[in-house]
């Protein structure tokens, strides 16, 4: 961090110094976890040289962009990538609700595929090996079934090459989809693929309507590729929900902390919350580090 006030110093401290009380943690998280944002968490107002250099300056070491259609605008964002140092890590796919790869209409599938061909090739550009892919909706015109058949064809045959020629990871995120509903459906859709090529992207607050993001994380294990952090607060008496700052919601921090620890994860995480200015982000990269230390992200 370049700029850092006395309170965030003394909290990033206190959650480093914590983190050794976890006890022994496996070879592959030596490492340990990277902090990124979203984008959209930057303000829009800035050009993106600046607000790269914003996130960097309150304590994130990387990024996640949403796909770029304008060449220009994709050179844009790797030169202030270039510039800043931030590192660009993972593209999210933009295409994959208008345009789900497991409607039965070829030519709403085309649009999908093509949408994945600018986002992997965005990652090529920007020096990152992942995209981010929800595989397929279900809907009443689409049933579970062929969600599950129509989106593993069209990934193998018309993505998946491409991917590997690229060498740019595909993480399935499971994201209120109504498809891969549960960690033992998603480990079997990724492992039906049989590839390096194609992991698991896993979303912390997704899942929390039915289950829990530390059993996720344990039952997918090494497929993970990369990790987005959210809450979700549930009033199952009150039918309401929303979602929540970290630290906020119903996400037990401190296990999930435990389970990543336990798989051995040690890639990115990004928080894809509601955005704001520097002192808001700080925030955020606070709680941030009290997580990654396994505590609770928010003091007491």
């Amino acid at each position: 961090m370049t700029t850092i006030d006395r309170r965030a110093f003394l909290e990033s401290a206190t959650a480093i110094a914590a983190v050794a009380a976890l006890g022994p943690r496996p070879a592959a998280a030596a490492g340990g976890m990277k902090k990124a944002l979203y984008v959209s968490m930057l303000p829009e107002k800035l050009g993106y040289r600046e607000r790269f250099q914003l996130a960097l300056d309150v304590g994130f070491e990387g990024i996640e962009i949403g796909t770029i259609t304008d060449p220009k605008m994709a050179e844009e964002i790797r030169d202030a990538a270039a510039k800043t140092g931030l590192k660009i890590h993972s593209v999210m796919n933009a295409d994959h609700w208008k345009y789900p790869l497991s409607s039965a209409d070829p030519a709403v599938v085309s649009k999908s595929v093509a949408g994945m061909e600018a986002s992997l090739r965005n990652a090529k550009l920007w020096g990152c090996d992942s995209v981010l892919l929800v595989p397929a909706v279900v809907n009443p015109q689409t049933s579970y079934k062929d969600a599950w058949t129509r989106s593993q064809k069209v990934v193998k045959e018309r993505i998946l090459p491409l991917a590997q020629e690229l060498k740019v990871v595909i993480g399935m995120e499971e994201v209120w989809n109504k498809f891969l509903l549960s960690p033992l459906e998603m480990a079997q859709y990724v492992d039906e693929f049989a590839s390096p090529w194609v992991k698991a992207y896993l979303d912390v607050g997704n899942m929390v309507f039915y289950g829990y993001p530390q059993d996720w994380a344990r039952t997918l294990g090494k497929r993970i590729h990369r990790v987005h952090l959210k809450d979700f607060k549930l009033d199952r008496g009150g039918g309401k929900f929303e979602w929540k700052n970290i630290g906020e919601g119903d996400v037990d921090w401190p296990e999930v902390r435990k389970a990543f620890s336990e798989i051995g994860y040690d890639g990115w995480v990004t928080t894809e919350i509601e955005g704001g200015d520097a002192a808001y982000l700080k925030d955020v990269v606070a709680r941030f580090d009290r997580f990654l230390a396994g505590q609770k992200p928010v003091a007491a």
